[in-house]
């Protein structure tokens, strides 16, 4: 249940194990298709992962962690652009733990630094990691930079 002033914003919400990870990024650069990637990836090696919410994630602060929440009207559903939408197993709200964010081949994030955080709205921050949107494995990249997740 959502407590206190929740933010919403745009994007894209999983936990895989026990790590929670919220794709961040501008519309169309992938989040929902990654995330959804990474979900299946997870199931296939064995480790338990879940949406938590697509497109619209409320955002709270609980005993010092940052929660995301999904609007109840959207929860277990995932649009795969060019596929339409899907349905996909779910958790209604999970902790928040890295900030997923579009890579660039070239030019400043080419090498973004080792501790970089992701300023999300309403002064929500956490760790970031970034990614390509044509990432084959994203999960494999996301576990090579943050070995937690598959912890």
């Amino acid at each position: 249940m959502i407590t206190g002033a929740a933010l919403n914003i745009h994007a894209t919400a999983i936990v895989i194990n026990r790590t929670g990870l919220i794709f961040a990024g501008p519309s169309g650069w992938g989040k929902s298709m990654l995330a959804f990637a990474c979900i299946t990836e997870a199931k296939r090696i064995g480790l338990p992962a879940s949406l938590v919410a697509d497109d619209q994630v409320f955002l709270s602060k609980r005993d010092g962690a940052i929660v995301a929440e999904c609007p109840p009207s959207i929860r277990g559903l995932i649009e795969l652009r060019g596929t339409g939408i899907v349905q996909c197993d779910s958790v209604s709200a999970a902790p928040m733990h890295y900030a997923v964010l579009p890579g660039s081949a070239s030019g400043e994030t080419r090498l973004p630094p080792d501790d970089e955080v992701a300023q999300l709205a309403g002064g929500f921050s956490l760790p970031a990691v970034r990614l390509l949107a044509s990432t084959p494995v994203p999960l494999a990249v996301l576990m090579a930079r943050a070995p937690d997740i598959g912890r």
